[in-house]
């Protein structure tokens, strides 16, 4: 189970990299008014979001989330920037659900507008996302790691 736990964050947090990279090359893309590579990049993107929201869902409910094992003094700053990457990664999450609609919509105009907002707040969700990884997994030793179910059921 201990290395299942230090896998799977591993891989999630590949896949939202990958995600922020694949975002990157479609708004290049578009740029260059390249319309169809742009689609299926921004499609791979999204691919690559949802994938690591299953991995992340699926940890969180059967395995558990790791909390912070840094020295507790700095403990209150982890939580802060931890609670900023959520608020961030949903604001993300619902603007690239929007951004996607409008997109396959042929809403053109207001996907215009809103993508380059959705892309943004998306690379500022991979690079939190990773240093949320690197504070957990790297830098520190990770902390208890309790799964929804048992803290629930209290086993």
């Amino acid at each position: 189970m201990e290395q299942t736990i230090k896998i799977l964050p591993t891989i999630s947090t590949s896949f939202i990299v990958l995600s922020a990279i694949f975002v990157a090359i479609g708004w290049y893309l578009i740029k260059q008014r390249k319309i169809e590579a742009h689609k299926k990049v921004m499609i791979w993107a999204a691919i690559f979001a949802l994938t690591f929201f299953i991995i992340y869902l699926s940890r969180t409910i059967f395995i558990g989330n790791t909390s912070f094992g840094g020295p507790e003094d700095i403990k209150i700053y982890y939580t802060l920037f931890l609670i900023f990457h959520i608020i961030l990664a949903t604001t993300g999450g619902v603007f690239g659900l929007i951004t996607l609609y409008l997109g396959f919509n042929n809403r053109i105009a207001k996907h215009k507008k809103i993508g380059p907002v959705t892309s943004i707040i998306w690379f500022f969700t991979a690079i939190t996302g990773v240093a949320v990884y690197v504070l957990l997994y790297v830098l520190y030793p990770g902390g208890d790691t309790t799964s929804v179910i048992r803290a629930i059921l209290g086993y």
